[in-house]
């Protein structure tokens, strides 16, 4: 090629490096390594969360719903006659033993609400 004066010239100069894509690429891997941070950092939470709820929970599962201090009170009504022979504690509950009129019965509560959870009764055979 020649210039304007006639001489020949190399080619011609190449345009400036723009940059704008380099520029767009590293804003955006900095953007993707942002939000991959975020997103990992909320995993964890939620996973420590989740482990937190289930220790808690196996931590206390022995425990009673009542707080602490707490007495439970009720009045148990026996049939006329009865008269109660036995008590004991078996694990959380209370069993008593009753005399109704020469018939034995075994009736079992839960210790922490007072409430009947079972209850046996023994006759004899005719």
């Amino acid at each position: 090629m020649l210039d304007r004066s006639g001489n020949p010239s190399a080619a011609p100069p190449a345009p400036a490096p723009q940059g704008t894509d380099a520029d767009a690429a590293a804003a955006m891997m900095a953007r993707t390594r942002w939000l991959m941070g975020i997103s990992a950092l909320t995993t964890m939470v939620a996973i420590t969360a989740v482990l937190g709820v289930i220790g808690y929970r196996i931590f206390h599962a022995g425990r009673s719903a009542r707080p602490a201090g707490a007495v439970a009170a009720g009045i148990v009504t026996l049939p006329k006659g009865a008269r109660v022979v036995a008590t004991a504690t078996a694990g959380d509950r209370i069993v008593v033993t009753i005399d109704i009129a020469g018939t034995t019965e075994i009736r079992t509560f839960d210790a922490a609400t007072l409430q009947e959870t079972g209850r046996l009764r023994f006759a004899t055979e005719p």
